[in-house]
């Protein structure tokens, strides 16, 4: 009996250290309330060698800790508009969609993550969420305020310039890269402290970094689920990072 149970704490101890990391992933609402997740970003992370675990909403800073308490790293996925009202603006227009309590869940589980140090990787909205949080500002209608900027939203296909000393620049080179596009705000005011990994060609901020937060406009994990995995070692790099 001692034998096995020394086996069997050896073998737990194994198991434990090579474990897979545990990556959390926001949700959006249906109109019901019910908590939606695209399959796009659990894929992307399970290829990646990671487990994904979906997060419905917190209602509380506690229950945000505790969750990010037992994670390795979280994405913050696309969805909604982030409110006008978090970064001190009132609403532009009628094209500005907001969920008031994903807002909330979202800002609370960002607080935690940041505070926490673990790695964060922000999509699209969570993009745009984290740079929110961290002290910055957003354009809350490209097509009105930068009408120059023809070729976002609607999934358009546009190219990117990765930044000298950017994880883009590292992995795809300087060149321009083509990306989708389905967003209709991006980053106005770049928070304190971030790096700007790309733009396009209209100056829009299409990605930026911190030691602490790998952030894209655009949707990688689409193009992965299409079969294109250039995009592969973009989440690899994550989860590396999570280990």
């Amino acid at each position: 009996m001692r034998k096995i149970l020394i086996l069997s704490l050896l073998l737990l101890g194994a198991c434990t250290a090579h474990r897979q990391p545990l990556i959390g992933i926001t949700c959006s609402r249906s109109s019901a309330g019910s908590s939606l997740l695209s399959t796009t970003y659990p894929e992307a992370i399970r290829k990646a060698g990671a487990i994904p675990v979906a997060i419905p909403t917190v209602s509380s800073a506690e229950e945000a800790r505790a969750v990010i308490g037992t994670l390795d790293g979280i994405v913050f996925s696309g969805g909604e508009d982030v409110c006008p009202a978090w970064y001190g603006e009132e609403v532009l227009n009628e094209t500005v969609e907001v969920d008031t309590l994903r807002d909330f869940s979202d800002s609370l589980l960002a607080k935690a993550a940041l505070a926490s140090g673990k790695p964060i990787l922000a999509i699209c909205r969570g993009e745009q969420l984290l740079n929110v949080m961290m002290g910055g500002s957003l354009y809350q209608d490209i097509p009105t305020q930068r009408p120059e900027a023809v070729t976002h939203g609607g999934g358009a296909l546009h190219k990117i310039k990765p930044q000298d000393g950017s994880l883009l620049a590292r992995l795809y080179g300087t060149d321009s890269l083509e990306v989708n596009s389905y967003h209709h705000q991006a980053v106005k005011v770049p928070a304190p402290g971030i790096r700007i990994a790309a733009y396009s060609p209209e100056g829009i901020v299409e990605a930026y970094e911190t030691d602490q937060v790998l952030a894209f406009q655009f949707h990688p994990e689409k193009d992965l689920k299409r079969g294109d995995d250039r995009w592969l070692p973009l989440f690899q790099e994550f989860i590396g990072r999570c280990k």
